[in-house]
This record gives structure tokens, C-alpha cells and sequence, in this order.
């Protein structure tokens, strides 16, 4: 009998350690390298380093737009970093925004290591950076997160005043996501949260929910379900193509819902 119980306990630790180490390794892939640099995309931008109040160094990008209204502050996904984002910075920054985009811990040249409550530490610093720094009133500042992102910027959006929130492809929580494409893991093992779903119906600020009906890593329903908790006023705009190239592969729909959404702010 003690020796079913000694069998019982360690395959509870193991699916414990599986679970944890599926779990980390699902939600955070990042790169260190800078492959890209706005300017070679034509774009002028300030190379930026902030601290977070818990000792971590963040480097971030600041790319302007003469005589922009908005300034877009850029939550970006799990994998790579900020080098990995510039054509779409480019197309935003054609829009008419300002855009700052920055590196979690743990990601291109910022210091530290990934996890819930240090990207929303992160996010909150870079906002604090807009506010304080820049002298950018929170009432022209747009919320955008991709993916994984779109968590970080829904929270942040429920603690701080921003004038709007877009967000690109995002779950509804980790456990969802992790039911949707792991459905023999036991979530109650999971400790990433990521709760957008009990946030974001708590958020009043016009929201636009991006999402392609065919991405193959984060389920459409999931922002359906996002759009449908979350008050008015709010947009959902259904692009083709995959996860992480819709906004190429919709290209002109991305665009028109984004200005469309921007000359109703």
C-alpha cells in the first residue's frame, strides 16, 4: 500500500515538472539578438534603456510621427523581440502614430527573465517612461498588444488611463489557450495566468479586437469571447491569414480598421 502511495506521489511531481516545463516553454521564446534597427527601415527612432522599480534595465525604441496625435504604446508577443516587429511599426507609424516599443525582461538587450509579474511590471514602467519623460498625456496614449501582448496591455489598460486599447490575436487566459491546444494537460497545474477574459470586461475605453478567423495558434473563438464580455464601445476586425502574418496577408483590411477605428477616437 505505501508503495502504490511513494508510486502515486512521484507521478504526481513528474506530471507537476511536465506541466510546469510545457508551460514556460509555451509562453515565452525569447531572442536576444537585434537582427533589425528602424533606420534601416527608413524610420527615425531613440534608442531608450528605463528601469524598473525591481532593478531591471529595458530597452526600448521610440519611433515618432510629426504632428501625431496618438502615441502607441507596443506590447509585442511571445517570441523574438522588438527587431522582429518593425514592419509593423512601419505601417502603424504610417497611420499617424507615434510608436514606442519595448523589450520585456529577458528579451533583445533587456535585462532579467520573463515571467507574469514582471511583464506587466515592464509594461507599466514603459508607460510611466511615456507619462513622466516624455510628458505624453495618458489620454493620448493607445494600448496595443499582439498574442501574448494583448494580456500584458489589457492589464495594463485596467490599471492606468489610456485613451484606447487595440489588441492583435490574443487568448482569453492561459488556461483556455492551454485547453484549446493541449487538452489532455491538467490546467490546475498551470500558474501563468495571463486573465484577460475577467479583465478586460471591467475596461470602458473603446477597444478594437484584431484577430485572423484562420490562426492556427490562438483560437478565433478566443477573441470572440473577448469581444463579447468586453463593454462598449468596441470593434471586432476579422483578418485571413495566419497568427503571426495576418497583418500582411489582410494587409489592406488591417489598415483601413485601424485608421477607420483611430478617426473615431
Amino acid at each position: 500500500m505505501y508503495k502504490n502511495i511513494i508510486y502515486i506521489i512521484i507521478a504526481v511531481i513528474f506530471v507537476f515538472v511536465y506541466v510546469r516545463y510545457i508551460e514556460r516553454r509555451s509562453l515565452y521564446f525569447p531572442m536576444k539578438d537585434i537582427e533589425l534597427v528602424p533606420s534601416e527601415m527608413g524610420l527615425h527612432y531613440d534608442d531608450i534603456y528605463v528601469d524598473t522599480d525591481d532593478g531591471i534595465r529595458l530597452n526600448a525604441w521610440f519611433i515618432p510621427r510629426e504632428d501625431a496625435k496618438f502615441t502607441l504604446l507596443f506590447c509585442h508577443g511571445n517570441a523574438g523581440n522588438i527587431s522582429h516587429r518593425i514592419e509593423k511599426a512601419l505601417i502603424l507609424n504610417k497611420l499617424g502614430l507615434n510608436i514606442f516599443m519595448f523589450d520585456y525582461r529577458g528579451y533583445g538587450r533587456s535585462t532579467g527573465r520573463p515571467s507574469e509579474p514582471g511583464f506587466y511590471k515592464d509594461a507599466q514602467t514603459a508607460y510611466n517612461f511615456l507619462v513622466s519623460e516624455k510628458k505624453i498625456s495618458p489620454h493620448n496614449i493607445i494600448l496595443y498588444g499582439e498574442s501574448l501582448g494583448g494580456a500584458v496591455a489589457i492589464d495594463l489598460a485596467g490599471k492606468k488611463d489610456v485613451k484606447a486599447l487595440i489588441t492583435e490575436c490574443t487568448f482569453s487566459s492561459v488556461k483556455d489557450v492551454s485547453r484549446a491546444v493541449y487538452p489532455i494537460l491538467p490546467t490546475f497545474f498551470i500558474f501563468s495566468k495571463f486573465d484577460s477574459i475577467s479583465k478586460i470586461k471591467d475596461i470602458n475605453i473603446p477597444k478594437l479586437i484584431i484577430h485572423s478567423q484562420n490562426d492556427e495558434i490562438i483560437p478565433f473563438s478566443q477573441s470572440v469571447k473577448l469581444f463579447k464580455i468586453s463593454p462598449e464601445p468596441k470593434r471586432h476586425l476579422v483578418l485571413k491569414g495566419s497568427h503571426n502574418t495576418c497583418f500582411l496577408d489582410a494587409k489592406d483590411l488591417y489598415v483601413s480598421g485601424i485608421r477607420d477605428f483611430l478617426n473615431d477616437l
